[in-house]
């Protein structure tokens, strides 16, 4: 007779909640402190040190799984922003909008500590490139973004802006909105938008 498999269903169901809440809480609590160890991971996630440890062996363990996750949801929010469908402009604002949603679920990809610990895969910072830079060269083909700068400069320097925008936020010197405003401004002035976007960027 075979075993019933709804035990095992039962314990990998309750195995991946626990590391999503681990990892959710790991999220949130190095955001806010990017040297913060393991127990107070625990403490915030509502499990003990010891199920932490026994799906992540070490903080290193902990962080690499974080930033999988982190360029899993990102690669998700420019999905959903048509970069290679949506008019060039309209794409590139949409580009931005989804940084800022994203930095804002993970501000602790801003720490110069935690940027100095990041994986060699599965990084954010590998994900968003490629992809803005191929929008920019669409942009280009299609007359909308000046021809006259690599797609490569643009694409450094927007994603650069965009870094000294969030940093402005976190030092007080400017709101969100108005930190998002003049970065989105900025990076069509870079690139010689033809047009303005059809649509604000919150």
């Amino acid at each position: 007779m075979a075993d019933n498999p709804a035990p095992t269903r039962r314990r990998r169901s309750d195995a991946q909640r626990s590391i999503d809440a681990i990892l959710d809480a790991a999220r949130v609590v190095l955001g806010e402190r990017s040297d913060a160890g393991m127990e107070e991971i625990a403490a915030a996630a509502e499990v003990s040190r010891q199920t932490v440890y026994a799906h992540f062996p070490s903080r290193d363990a902990l962080f690499a799984a974080l930033i999988q996750a982190a360029a899993a949801e990102y690669t998700g929010l420019l999905d959903d922003v048509g970069l290679d469908t949506a008019p060039p402009v309209d794409a590139l604002a949409g580009f931005l909008d989804a940084g800022w949603r994203f930095l804002r679920r993970y501000p602790l990809l801003l720490d110069p500590t935690a940027q100095a610990a990041r994986p060699e895969r599965d990084d954010p910072h590998d994900v968003v490139p490629p992809r803005l830079e191929r929008l920019i060269r669409r942009g280009q083909r299609a007359g909308e973004f000046d021809r006259a700068l690599p797609a490569g400069w643009l694409t450094a320097a927007v994603i650069g802006l965009q870094h000294t925008a969030a940093a402005e936020v976190a030092a007080g010197r400017r709101t969100a909105r108005k930190a998002a405003s003049l970065c989105l401004e900025s990076s069509l002035r870079l690139c010689g938008a033809a047009s303005q976007p059809t649509r604000e960027s919150s």
